[in-house]
């Protein structure tokens, strides 16, 4: 008893403690108690939840006939919003805590919200080499699925919390993007409900105009029930090759040559500072060398951008076998590097062994325990921004970023951008090769202002006919913004579907300057 008696001691000595100094000040000055020891275990349980409630359903064959009955009831919802005036905007019941993107929209309270309960895989067609998902539908979900049958996503972007529905109308991204494009580039079917509560079915040849407008549209053109998304045949492990490389005129040029060479399946750079980088490029294998293999997803191995730097501090290239799952989801574990801001002893090789099991906390519980406090320190002194230029502008773009907010590591991912229509594509009629920039830590300049600082690099990255990923802050006005992305498609089918009385646009829903 006495071991129990102790504890008890401890607990009640920590609330009291929490009682004197306040809930605020805990969550916003000692944030890791909060998280270390109620949203990791939480997440933990929300994990198991999800994992095996998706098993069962896809093992008694139950997904399909679900599915049917679940887009009748959006439908249903749909047309009685209809009847009762269409007095409101609608947007999906999903709470905002729940997305993955750090905005929180307000839209929610003041829009018709439609229940969209539809989280499962519903086929795997090894024959048209095609899987069928609902939109929520995450991508540890996708992963553990396909990669146990032998197959993967051609564009499986990064962590485990992002959903085909914020991937499919938002967008995607990740280290193959070189080679297959975003997220909607490897989608070969959208199927909507529509504002008049009609179920359609887009493809290339099938209704191609709202096949096109749809990614990026942020859920303002429908109501995404349904996606085919493109598989490939997986291998076992990835052949993964590290080169530190010095000087940022050499970064760019190596980083741009390896993304050229389409014989490198897998290509990343992580750029921690100026002139100091790590360019890493892969290749899928079924066979690995026993004394190079890594599995750093194991819980007590030290986060991927701690050990990606030490062949910067070693100087020295290496090359190691990873398996296939565990490098898709290579910076989940530390929520790329954001995690060392809210667990700063979380890569301690202790807390790892004994706690690392359950990191990283679920994003959506961190949004839901934040508060106004830490969510305007956030805003203020905090950057999550990707931004998307042309190739042949990084050099610019990262000594911009230098200059602007001076974050590091910053995230390097190229990517395939095909000539086309809808709100994304290269100026001109040919395909372009870009890469993501990903900023997401603390700016270390001085004169750094969330506003000022970010509409610089907006109007930077319009300036090189770049794009601004939208499930960050968005400062610009409409007129920039509109600037940056194609609107023509959008606008003539929001006109054409009957979008203007029932959904926001885009612009409105995702903007800053119009959200307050």
């Amino acid at each position: 008893m006495d071991p129990l008696l102790y504890l008890a001691g401890l607990v009640v000595l920590f609330l009291l403690w929490i009682k004197v100094k306040g809930l605020d000040y805990v969550i916003v000055h000692q944030r890791w108690i909060f998280v270390c020891l109620f949203l990791l275990p939480l997440s933990v349980i929300f994990d198991v939840y999800y994992y095996v409630r998706v098993w069962i359903i896809f093992k008694m064959c139950s997904a399909p006939k679900l599915h049917d009955q679940r887009v009748r009831d959006i439908q249903r919802q749909v047309r009685e919003w209809k009847k009762e005036g269409s007095k409101k905007y609608m947007c999906t019941g999903r709470p905002g805590w729940l997305t993955v993107s750090l905005r929180v929209g307000k839209y929610k309270k003041t829009h018709k919200n439609i229940m969209i309960n539809m989280m499962d895989i519903l086929e795997v067609d090894t024959k048209k080499q095609v899987v069928r998902v609902e939109p929520l539908a995450n991508m540890g979900q996708v992963t553990a699925l396909l990669t146990s049958i032998g197959w993967t996503l051609p564009v499986l972007p990064e962590l485990d919390d992002l959903t085909v529905g914020g991937l499919v109308m938002g967008t995607g991204i990740e280290s193959s993007s070189h080679i297959y494009g975003l997220f909607q580039h490897i989608c070969v079917a959208f199927e909507l409900v529509l504002a008049d509560g009609s179920l359609v079915r887009c493809t290339e040849e099938e209704n191609t105009d709202l096949f096109h407008a749809v990614p990026w549209s942020c859920g303002t053109l429908g109501f995404l029930v349904a996606a085919e998304i493109k598989i490939v045949p997986a291998k076992a492990w990835v052949k993964l090759s590290y080169e530190p490389v010095r000087g940022l005129e050499n970064i760019c040029k190596r980083f741009t040559e390896a993304s050229e060479n389409k014989q490198n399946t897998f290509v990343e750079g992580l750029q921690y500072s100026l002139d100091s980088a790590v360019i890493m490029t892969g290749t899928m294998t079924d066979h690995a060398e026993p004394d190079k293999i890594n599995r750093i997803g194991l819980h007590f191995k030290p986060w991927f951008f701690k050990h990606v730097a030490s062949y910067l501090k070693k100087d020295t290239a290496g090359v190691e076998y990873v398996p296939l799952r565990q490098y898709y989801h290579r910076h989940t574990r530390s929520i790329f590097w954001e995690l060392q801001d809210i667990i700063p002893f979380g890569n301690n090789p202790i807390f790892r062994w004994v706690f690392g099991w359950m990191v990283p906390p679920k994003i959506s519980l961190l949004k839901l325990t934040q508060g106004e406090t830490i969510r305007r320190l956030y805003e203020q002194h905090h950057v999550v921004q990707d931004m998307l230029v042309p190739m042949k502008n990084l050099q610019d773009a990262i000594t911009r970023f230098h200059q602007d907010i001076d974050v590091y590591p910053l995230w390097l991912c190229p990517f395939l951008l095909p000539a086309g229509r809808g709100m994304v594509h290269p100026k001109g009629q040919e395909d372009e090769l870009y890469v993501d920039i990903g900023a997401y830590g603390e700016p270390r300049v001085k004169h750094f202002e969330a506003k000022a600082s970010t509409r610089q690099l907006e109007k930077f990255v319009r300036e090189v006919h770049g794009f601004q990923m939208l499930y960050a802050d968005v400062y610009m006005d409409r007129e920039e913004f509109w600037e940056m992305f194609d609107g023509r498609l959008y606008h003539k089918l929001r006109e054409e579907l009957g979008c203007k009385e029932a959904f926001p646009e885009v612009y409105d829903k995702i903007c800053k300057s119009a959200r307050h």
